[in-house]
């Protein structure tokens, strides 16, 4: 499955664009059987001139570091673009060793036919699954959904 190339003023524009979350009731679904099992939802999005994305929102059910959520365009001719994911800090990647990280497609790494999303950058805006998300609806100016920003570095 190629994904063609982007470039980085079309990815941008993915990122910017006004979208909106089709199936705010999306039902939530456990998988204890998969490994690592979770607990998932799925969304539909759609943004200007008939542009169409997923959201998804994963919590492994046995230990609350490994979480993910993330966002992929649905182009009309190919295969999905995921544009970004929020992870949480259950493993390393690369040299960012148990911390969160948020991973963003790159022209590059589409050019080179690698994981599109495959840098990332490690990041302290969350410390959970739903600091995560918040951060995504910021991020990728998305609405239909809500999540409450993690209260990071605040006394108790």
């Amino acid at each position: 499955m190629n994904i063609r190339p982007y470039t980085k003023a079309e990815i941008d524009a993915l990122r910017s664009m006004p979208k909106r979350v089709t199936n705010p009731g999306a039902s939530r679904s456990d998988k204890p059987k998969t490994r690592p099992a979770h607990r998932q939802r799925g969304f539909k999005g759609a943004g200007g001139k008939d542009a169409h994305f997923s959201v998804y929102v994963r919590q492994n059910l046995t230990d609350a570091n490994d979480f993910s959520c993330g966002i992929a365009y649905l182009p009309p001719d190919g295969p999905p673009l995921t544009l970004t994911r929020y992870n949480g800090p259950s493993y390393a990647h690369d040299d960012i060793v148990w911390r969160s990280r948020i991973h963003r497609v790159t022209e590059k790494a589409i050019a080179t036919a690698r994981k599109p999303e495959r840098e990332a950058e490690e990041t302290d805006r969350y410390e959970t699954l739903e600091g995560a998300l918040a951060c995504l609806i910021d991020d990728f100016n998305l609405s239909g959904i809500g999540a409450e920003h993690d209260q990071l570095g605040l006394p108790l």
